[in-house]
C-alpha cells in the first residue's frame, strides 16, 4: 500500500490570492435592483422574415437596449449596441435583434449546425419564462451563420460548480436530473443576415412550440443574452450576477402585453423505417425489413401537453461515446433520444449521475447496450392548479433469442409533481415503478420527497427522502441527501451529506454505487485581473469527497487542490492540481483481465490537470491529464481532444484517451480512439461520423449519419453502422444502413 501526507504546503499557496485581489470594474458597479420591462407590440400579421430586419412592421415596436456585461467586467454597458424588438400575432412571437459591431470582419460565425455551441462563437439568445415562475424557461439562440439552438431549463439551470458559463456549449451531458436540455428540438425558425454594421437576427417562434398558463393579456419572463467571442463578451439585457448564468430565471426581466390564443396544439409525427441489417456472429446473411410508427402531441390546455408514442424507434440518433473505466462503480451515459429528452427536467429527482430515481436509458436499453423494442406510451407534462405535473408509461416489448425471453416485457411509469414557491424554493414528490407484464410477482417501485429552500440570493438548502420496494429484497431500502451551497461573485462553497442503504433498488434509475455513505466540502475563490488584459480570473480552490459504507469502512476518498487559470480568450488550465486519493474494498477487484487487487486500503498522490485552448480558433486542443501514484504503483492518463475547424463547415475533432499503469499485481494499457467529422451543407442538412477503436473492448466501430432537418428533429435520415472486433480474432460483428423519414403534421386549429 502506498501512503501520503497532505501537502499544506500546495493549500497555503491556492488560497494566497485572495489577499492581493483587486476588485475588477464591474465589481465596483452596483447591479440594477429594478428588473428591465418589455412590451411587446401586437400586430395583425406577422413580419416576412428575410434575416434583415428590412419589413416596416418592425421599426412599430419598443426598441430593447442598454444591455449590460456579464462577462468581462459586471455591471458595465456591453461594448457594442444590441437593439431588439418584440411582436406577436395570432400565431407566434417574433424577436427581431440588431446586434451592431464596429469590427464586423471581426464577427465569428461559428460551426453550420443545428444545435451548434453558441459559446464559441458571436451569438444571441432568447429565454422565455412562459409561466412567470421564476425558475423555468425555453431558450433560443441563433449565430451570423443562422442556426438554430434551442432547449429547456428548469430550476434555473442549477449545477455545477466552479464558475459560470453563461451561454453553454453543450447539453445532455447530465443525468436525468440535469437542469439544462439542450437536447430539446422545438419547432420555430430564424433567418439571419450580417453586413457593414454588424448582423441581424429574425426569430418566429410559434405560440404552439411553448406553453403557458390561460388568460389574457400576460406577462412573461424574459432574458436576453449576446456573446461577442473575439472579445469573450457577454452580455445580457436584464442584468445577472456573474456568479450565475443567464439561467439563473429569478433575475430575468419581463415582458407585457402577450395575448397567446387559447387553441390547442394537436400534431402528430409519423415516421417510415427500413434496414437492411447483418448479425454476423448470429445468422450468415443480411435481414431487411420495414416499420412504421408515430408520435403525437395533443395540448389538453395551454399549459398542460399529452404525447403519445407508438413503436418508438431512434435509429437516427448519434452513437455514444465510449469511455474507459479504471474503477468498480458503474459508468454514465446521457440521454439521446428525442422523445425522453422533451420536459426532462419535470421528471428530475435526485442527485445527477449518483442517486437518481427515474433514469429513462433504462427504457429501451437492456443490459450490454441491447436494444429493446418499445411498444408505445404517453406523457402528460405541464401545469395544473398551480403545479408542474408530470406522468409517463412507457411498455416494452419483450426480447427472444431462439424462441426464449431473455428480457420480460416491462411497464415503466413515472408521477412527478412540484410545487414552485417564492425566493427559489419548491417541494415536490415522485413515483417511479418497473412492472413485469409477465409477472405480478416482478415489480419495482420506489418513492420520494424532495425540495429546495432559498435564503436570500446566495444560499441554497436541497434535500431529498427515497424508498424502494423489490419483492424478495431484504434489509432497510432508503436513501437520503442534504446539500448546502453558498454562491457569491467572489466565493463560491458547499457541504453535502448523502446515503444509500444496502436494499434501496431504483430499477427505473441510475446509482453511480451500491450501498454508501458520502459526504463532500468544497470551498472556492474568484480573483479577477482587471489590469491583465490577456487574463480573466484565478479559481483557487479546495474539493473534499468521501465515500463509506454503511458500516463506516472506506470506499473512497478525494482532496482536489488546484486553481483554474481562466483567459481572456477562453483558454483554460489548472495549476497546481493534486489529488489525495483513497480506494478501499472488501473484496478482490480485478482492474483488468488477469490484473487483481487484494482487498484492503490504498492511498496515493497523483497530479491532475484539465486543459483547453481558445476553442473558438481554428485549431484547438482540450483534454485532461494524470500522473501519479495508483494502488501498489503508478499511472499516467493523456486525454487529448484536437479539434479543427478551417472553416464554418467543416469540423472535425480526434480524441485519444491512454493510460498506462504498471502495478505490482500486474501491467496493463489502455487505449481509446475517437474521430468525429461533420459537414453541414446548410444549417439543417449535414453529415456526422463517429468512429471508434477500444483496445479494452477490442472493438472498432463507425457510425455515419446524413440528415436533412426538418420542424422540430424530424426529416430524413440515413445511418450506416458498423461493429469490428480487432485482435487475433478479429472480423466484422454486425453491419447496418438504416432509412427514416419523419414528418410533422399540425391537425390544430
Amino acid at each position: 500500500m502506498v501512503s501520503s501526507h497532505f501537502p499544506v504546503g500546495v493549500l497555503l499557496t491556492a488560497l494566497a490570492g485572495p489577499l492581493a485581489a483587486q476588485p475588477g470594474p464591474g465589481d465596483a458597479t452596483p447591479m440594477a435592483s429594478a428588473r428591465p420591462v418589455a412590451q411587446a407590440l401586437r400586430v395583425d400579421q406577422g413580419p416576412v422574415l428575410t434575416g434583415r430586419l428590412d419589413d416596416p412592421l418592425w421599426r412599430q415596436a419598443r426598441v430593447l437596449s442598454d444591455f449590460v456585461q456579464h462577462e468581462p467586467f459586471e455591471g458595465l454597458p456591453a461594448s457594442e449596441r444590441t437593439e431588439v424588438r418584440v411582436l406577436f400575432d395570432g400565431e407566434a412571437v417574433y424577436v427581431g435583434a440588431r446586434l451592431h459591431d464596429s469590427d464586423a470582419s471581426g464577427i465569428i460565425r461559428g460551426e453550420v449546425r443545428r444545435d451548434a455551441s453558441l459559446k464559441e462563437q458571436d451569438s444571441f439568445l432568447i429565454v422565455l419564462d412562459t409561466y412567470l415562475d421564476r425558475q423555468n424557461a425555453f431558450l433560443f439562440g441563433t449565430t451570423p451563420a443562422g442556426i438554430e439552438h434551442d432547449g429547456q431549463v428548469t430550476r434555473e439551470g442549477e449545477g455545477g460548480f466552479g464558475g459560470p458559463l453563461a451561454i453553454r456549449s453543450t447539453g445532455g451531458s447530465g443525468g436525468q436530473a440535469s437542469s439544462a436540455n439542450l437536447n430539446w428540438d422545438g419547432t420555430w425558425t430564424v433567418k439571419t443576415a450580417v453586413d457593414s454594421a454588424g448582423w441581424t437576427a429574425e426569430f418566429r417562434i410559434p405560440f404552439k412550440t411553448l406553453r403557458y398558463t390561460g388568460g389574457s393579456p400576460q406577462r412573461w419572463g424574459l432574458n436576453l443574452a449576446r456573446f461577442i467571442r473575439r472579445k469573450n463578451e457577454e452580455a445580457f439585457w436584464a442584468p445577472v450576477g456573474r456568479q450565475h448564468t443567464v439561467y439563473r430565471v429569478s433575475e430575468a426581466g419581463t415582458v407585457e402585453g402577450i395575448e397567446p390564443p387559447a387553441g390547442r396544439v394537436a400534431r402528430i409525427t409519423p415516421y417510415a423505417l427500413g434496414t437492411l441489417e447483418r448479425d454476423f456472429l448470429a445468422r450468415p446473411d443480411a435481414e431487411a425489413r420495414v416499420q412504421a410508427g408515430a408520435d403525437a402531441k395533443f395540448g389538453l390546455s395551454p399549459s398542460l401537453a399529452l404525447d403519445l408514442t407508438y413503436n418508438t424507434d431512434f435509429a437516427q440518433v448519434e452513437a455514444d461515446e465510449e469511455q474507459i473505466n479504471l474503477t468498480r462503480f458503474n459508468l454514465f451515459f446521457p440521454e439521446k433520444r428525442p422523445f425522453f429528452l422533451e420536459n426532462a427536467g419535470t421528471f428530475a429527482f435526485g442527485s445527477p449521475q449518483s442517486v437518481e430515481l427515474f433514469f429513462s436509458r433504462r427504457i429501451g436499453i437492456g443490459a450490454e447496450e441491447r436494444r429493446v423494442p418499445i411498444l408505445g406510451g404517453g406523457r402528460l407534462t405541464g401545469k395544473a392548479g398551480g403545479f408542474t405535473v408530470g406522468l409517463l408509461d412507457i411498455q416494452a416489448e419483450r426480447v427472444r433469442v431462439a424462441d426464449q425471453t431473455i428480457i420480460a416485457p416491462d411497464n415503466f411509469a413515472v408521477a412527478r409533481v412540484l410545487r414552485e414557491l417564492p425566493h427559489r424554493s419548491r417541494l415536490g414528490a415522485i413515483a417511479v415503478s418497473r412492472l413485469n407484464t409477465d409477472s405480478t410477482g416482478d415489480y419495482n417501485v420506489t418513492v420520494g420527497a424532495d425540495g429546495r429552500l432559498g435564503i436570500g440570493d446566495a444560499v441554497a438548502i436541497d434535500g431529498f427522502l427515497a424508498h424502494s420496494e423489490t419483492p424478495g429484497r431484504e434489509g432497510s431500502a432508503n436513501s437520503w441527501h442534504l446539500a448546502g451551497s453558498y454562491t457569491s461573485r467572489t466565493w463560491e462553497g458547499g457541504a453535502t451529506i448523502r446515503q444509500v442503504d444496502a436494499g434501496f433498488n431504483p430499477e427505473a434509475g441510475f446509482l453511480e454505487r451500491p450501498a454508501f455513505r458520502f459526504f463532500s466540502l468544497r470551498v472556492l475563490r474568484h480573483i479577477r485581473t482587471p489590469g491583465l488584459r490577456w487574463f480573466r480570473e484565478t479559481r483557487p480552490h479546495i474539493t473534499f469527497r468521501q465515500y463509506d459504507d454503511p458500516e463506516g469502512k472506506p470506499q473512497s476518498r478525494l482532496i482536489h487542490i488546484d486553481s483554474h487559470m481562466v483567459f481572456a480568450n477562453g483558454a483554460f488550465f489548472e495549476f497546481p492540481g493534486f489529488n489525495l486519493v483513497r480506494e478501499g474494498f472488501q473484496e478482490p477487484f480485478e482492474i483488468s483481465p488477469g490484473v487483481v487487487l487484494q482487498p484492503g486500503v490504498y492511498d496515493w498522490v497523483e497530479w491532475a490537470m484539465n486543459y483547453n485552448t481558445n476553442l473558438s480558433a481554428p485549431l484547438a486542443v482540450s483534454g485532461r491529464a494524470t500522473a501519479g501514484e495508483f494502488y501498489t504503483g503508478r499511472r499516467a492518463g493523456l486525454t487529448a481532444n484536437l479539434t479543427a475547424r478551417p472553416d464554418d463547415r467543416l469540423n472535425a475533432q480526434l480524441r485519444v484517451t491512454y493510460e498506462n499503469v504498471r502495478l505490482d499485481e500486474g501491467d496493463f494499457e489502455r487505449v481509446l480512439l475517437g474521430m468525429r467529422i461533420a459537414y453541414a451543407f446548410t444549417p439543417r442538412i449535414y453529415l456526422q461520423s463517429l468512429t471508434q477503436y477500444n483496445n479494452q473492448s477490442r472493438s472498432l466501430s463507425a457510425n455515419i449519419r446524413f440528415s436533412w432537418l426538418g420542424p422540430g428533429g424530424t426529416g430524413l435520415f440515413v445511418v450506416f453502422n458498423e461493429g469490428r472486433q480487432t485482435g487475433e480474432e478479429a472480423g466484422p460483428i454486425n453491419r447496418a444502413v438504416i432509412v427514416k423519414f419523419t414528418r410533422q403534421f399540425d391537425l390544430g386549429a
